[in-house]
C-alpha cells in the first residue's frame, strides 16, 4: 500500500512535532523545578488584552482557550476530510478504526470511573479516553518500514476519530453553565458560515472573520471557546477532486506548521511545568492517578484490541494489511499515549484545583511514557 503523497507530508511533520513536543515538556519540567519557577509562573498568569469586550485573559487563558481553538479547528478540518475523501469516507476502510477508537474511549473511561466512583476525582473520567496523534506517529516513526504502512494509517485513523469523540465529549459534559444569549448568538453565526458554504463563497477570509466572532461569544457562552474551532472547520468549503486543491485542504496545509510547531509546544510549555514535590508523590498511588495510568496503559490496549477483535470476527472490518495481532497490540499501547488532549481534558475537570491538575499530569506524562515505551519494544521485537 502506497502512502498517498498528503499522509506522508502529515505523518513527517507528526513525527517532527512529537520529537519537539517531547523537547518541551522537558524545558518546562526542568522550568518548573528551578529558581526560574515563580517568574515562569508569574508569566503565565500575567494579563494581556484589554478590559473593553471583557478581553483581558492571563497569557495561559489565551493559550489553553485562544491558541488551542486553532488547533481543535486543525483536528476539525482533519476529521472533515477523512470523513468526506480520506480513509474514513469508505465504511469498510472506516469501521475497524471506528470501532477500535469506540473501545480505546468506553474502556479507559471504565476503568477509571472503577477506580474513583465514589472519589471527588469522578468528573475526570474523560482523561485517559484521547490519543496523542504527533506523539504516536513519531513513536512509530522511529520504526521505519518495519512498520506497515497500513497500520500507520490506522493508528492515524483511530487518534482521528477519538479526537472528533473527545471533541464531543468535552462539548457535552465539561459545561457548567450556559449564556443562552451569547449561545444563541454562536448558532446565528454558525447558520452564517453555513450558508457562506452553500453559496458557494470560497474565500477564506469570509469564514475567519466571523469564526473569531464565533470564538468570542462561543468563550462567553459557558462551552469551551475550542469547540468554536471544530463549527468553524466543518463550514470550510471541500472538494472530492484529486486534481483541485480544495479551501478546506489549503487551511489545513497553512495550519500545519503553526500548530505543530508553535501552539502544540506553547500549550506543551504552559502545561507541563510541574514542581516535584513530595506531596505529589504521595498522592501518586491516589485513585486519581491509578484510574489515569491503567485507563491509558491498559484500558486503551484492552479497548482497542478487544473492539477490533469482534469488529474482524463479526466482518464489521478488516485486518491492516500486512499486520498481525502483536502488532496491533503495540499500536494499542501507542494509543495509550494521551498527553495534549489528555491534559487538556484534566484542566477542565478540575478547574482551579491546581494540586489535582497537577497529579493528573504527572499521572498522564507516566501513563504516555511506559505505553510509548511498550508499543515501540512491542513493534521493534515483531520487526525483529
Amino acid at each position: 500500500m502506497e502512502l498517498s503523497q498528503y499522509f506522508q507530508k502529515f505523518f513527517h511533520n507528526s513525527k517532527t512535532s512529537g520529537t519537539l513536543l517531547i523537547i518541551c515538556v522537558l524545558i518546562s519540567l526542568l522550568i518548573a523545578n528551578t529558581s526560574l519557577a515563580e517568574n515562569f509562573q508569574n508569566l503565565l498568569d500575567s494579563k494581556i488584552g484589554t478590559e473593553l469586550f471583557h478581553l483581558n485573559y492571563s497569557v495561559s487563558v489565551w493559550i489553553n482557550d485562544g491558541l488551542m481553538a486553532v488547533f481543535f479547528l486543525l483536528v476539525g478540518l482533519e476529521i472533515k476530510r477523512e470523513l468526506l475523501e480520506g480513509e474514513l469516507s469508505d465504511i469498510k476502510k472506516a469501521s475497524l478504526p471506528i470501532f477500535a477508537a469506540l473501545g480505546g474511549m468506553l474502556v479507559p473511561a471504565i476503568i477509571y470511573f472503577a477506580f474513583n466512583h465514589n472519589t471527588d476525582y469522578k468528573n475526570g473520567w474523560a482523561i485517559p479516553m484521547a490519543t496523542d496523534i504527533a506523539f504516536s506517529l513519531a513513536i512509530i516513526s522511529l520504526l521505519g518500514k518495519g512498520v506497515p504502512n497500513s497500520l500507520k494509517i490506522f493508528l492515524s485513523a483511530l487518534a482521528i476519530v477519538d479526537d472528533l469523540g473527545a471533541i464531543i465529549v468535552i462539548a457535552l459534559f465539561y459545561t457548567d453553565s450556559i449564556d443562552w444569549i451569547s449561545l444563541g448568538i454562536c448558532g446565528g453565526i454558525t447558520a452564517l458560515l453555513i450558508i457562506l458554504n452553500r453559496v458557494g463563497i470560497t474565500k477564506i477570509i469570509f469564514y475567519i472573520i466571523p469564526g473569531l466572532f464565533l470564538w468570542y461569544f462561543m468563550h462567553h457562552s459557558g462551552i469551551h471557546a475550542t469547540i468554536a474551532g471544530v463549527i468553524l472547520a466543518f463550514t470550510i468549503p471541500t472538494n472530492i477532486s484529486t486534481t483541485e486543491i480544495s479551501p478546506l485542504e489549503k487551511l489545513e496545509q497553512k495550519l500545519h506548521i503553526p500548530v505543530s510547531f508553535l501552539i502544540m509546544p506553547l500549550f506543551a510549555l504552559a502545561n507541563t511545568n510541574i514542581t516535584f514535590q513530595s506531596e505529589i508523590f504521595a498522592h501518586f498511588i491516589s485513585p486519581l492517578s491509578l484510574g489515569i495510568i491503567f485507563g491509558l496503559f491498559a484500558g486503551k490496549v484492552l479497548g482497542i484490541n478487544l473492539f477490533s477483535f469482534l469488529a474482524i470476527k463479526l466482518k464489521w472490518g478488516k485486518m491492516p494489511a500486512l499486520s498481525a495481532w502483536k502488532e496491533m497490540i503495540g499500536v494499542g499501547f501507542l494509543a495509550g499515549i494521551g498527553f495534549t488532549m489528555s491534559i487538556f481534558v484534566s484542566l477542565l475537570a478540575f478547574p482551579n484545583e491546581i494540586e489535582t491538575q497537577n497529579i493528573s499530569k504527572i499521572s498522564i506524562l507516566f501513563a504516555s511514557v511506559i505505553s510509548g515505551i511498550t508499543g515501540y519494544l512491542i513493534l521493534k521485537l515483531k520487526r525483529n
